[in-house]
């Protein structure tokens, strides 16, 4: 049997057997909208927030009063909790389920489907976030019209195994929020922590410190402390499945973490190619914005290759690399690092550019503790990051697995 032509799920809840019955979203409701809001009636402050399509899903900039939402609500079309509210524009399908507050919505821009009791909201949510779209498969059109949202083909089963469906899902975004609120507070909570133990501009001591370390940290340009070099070769269209490890740049940027041990990108190994040894402190020599590059990380062991576009630092005797890593992305270096950095469409950062950086260090000692201390958090992070991921493979995998 075709996946067209499929009448049940891959896997379902005990006890339901019929088959499903495909209908299109015309048949089961309309597209609905509040009443056009013109840009004079709106302000940047006020009593209701109304949403635009650059706001949907986030923080409003714009207001209306209070008198013209309540005229607005009682006359025209308006969500009722648990609608789930689309964009139909920009990011197109984007979801916001209505939770009841006071607020008002762009018409056009933002449309949700009316419908009656044949549709539980909780299972439409997750539709939602599968659905094909009629009209636009392989189109480059960010629009999404009202006919496009009609035409669509959804597979529905009935409403006691859609309310099953929808629970299941609820329970388990809940807890992939949790976890992706507890990732955000570690991360903050690093944040915080990087800014109190590193000395503030102007300061020769942090906020905060080790018990038995008082005296003030020194202050040398980088160029004296350690030795430079660069990667050589390899972009992305040189990755391959199965090699020898590399970083390359962009990891700095989507996968930043202060320590580099595992390595999911892949070459084919030259004869030219730069591999580390171990402990050095590798930094971006180009990027698309000034703080791209200004960050930096440790290759946490030997054997893998540093691509191009990467700066590599070898901190001599005095210097912790993690503890270089650390402060070369934050506070004061990190400023000095942006400042340095040259270029407009894209930003470059040279060896020699690094060399003068001013940096500000205390003893081995505590370079070391502050080192450790962000490796174990970074652990943590790392940990929590991990389960996140999977949490939302997993309903990835469910999502294909109980609809149609």
């Amino acid at each position: 049997m075709s996946e067209d032509n499929k009448k049940v799920p891959v896997l379902r809840f005990r006890g339901f057997k019929d088959d499903w019955e495909q209908r299109k979203l015309g048949e089961v409701g309309s597209v609905v909208m509040n009443r056009r809001i013109f840009k004079e009636q709106t302000s940047d402050s006020g009593d209701v927030p109304f949403y635009k399509i650059g706001t949907f899903g986030g923080s409003p900039d714009s207001f209306i009063s209070r008198e013209l939402f309540e005229e607005y609500k009682n006359k025209y079309p308006y969500p009722k909790v648990g609608d789930i509210l689309i964009s139909a524009s920009g990011s197109i399908g984007r979801t916001v389920v209505y939770q009841g507050k006071d607020e008002y919505f762009q018409d056009s821009n933002i449309v949700w489907l009316e419908h009656d009791e044949q549709v539980d909201n909780s299972f439409l949510e997750q539709f939602y976030s599968v659905v094909k779209w009629k009209g636009l498969e392989g189109s480059t059109i960010k629009r999404l019209y009202n006919k496009n949202i009609l035409d669509t083909d959804i597979s529905l089963p009935a409403i006691d195994e859609q309310q099953k469906i929808g629970v299941f899902f609820k329970h388990l975004d809940n807890t992939i929020t949790l976890h992706q609120r507890k990732l955000d507070l570690l991360k903050q909570m690093k944040k915080g922590f990087l800014q109190r133990m590193f000395p503030k501009s102007d300061e020769k001591v942090p906020e905060l410190r080790f018990d038995d370390f008082i005296s003030e940290w020194k202050q040398r340009k980088l160029g004296t402390l350690a030795n430079f070099s660069k990667g050589n070769g390899y972009k992305k269209n040189d990755l391959i499945e199965r090699g020898s490890p590399i970083i390359l740049y962009g990891r700095l940027y989507t996968k930043y973490e202060t320590i580099i041990n595992r390595v999911d990108t892949f070459v084919e190994k030259k004869d030219k190619s730069v591999v580390s040894e171990g402990n050095e402190v590798i930094v971006p020599a180009s990027g698309e914005k000034s703080e791209d590059i200004s960050r930096a990380a440790v290759v946490g062991k030997s054997g893998i290759i540093l691509g191009g576009d990467l700066n590599i630092i070898k901190p001599n005797k005095k210097i912790d690399s993690t503890f270089l890593a650390l402060t070369i992305s934050n506070g004061t270096q990190q400023k000095e690092m942006s400042k340095r950095a040259q270029g407009k469409s894209v930003v470059h950062l040279h060896n020699s550019d690094l060399k003068q950086v001013n940096l500000l260090y205390p003893q081995k000692e505590e370079q070391q503790k502050i080192g450790s201390f962000f490796k174990q958090l970074d652990d943590i992070i790392i940990l929590r990051q991990e389960k996140l991921d999977k949490l939302v493979t997993l309903k990835k995998s469910y999502l294909q697995k109980l609809f149609i």
